[in-house]
């Protein structure tokens, strides 16, 4: 079965850095900043882990293709 990590790294991504993104645009918007700091924790705690599975997954799909 082929995986589908280009999916992976995308959701990854999006999980570190894009929803960080999109919380800097509400407390801009509110002027209220705690919507950043809790962004960045669970950014962290959910984009962290899934870029080192997704980094995994990839070294092991190359390392069998030799």
């Amino acid at each position: 079965m082929k995986e589908n990590l280009r999916f992976a790294w995308i959701a990854s991504w999006f999980a570190l850095v894009g929803q960080l993104v999109f919380f800097i645009g509400v407390s801009i918007f509110t002027g209220d900043w705690r919507y950043v700091m809790w962004s960045f924790m669970v950014s962290m705690i959910a984009g962290v882990p899934s870029m080192i599975n997704t980094w995994k997954a990839q070294k092991k799909t190359s390392s069998n293709k030799l």
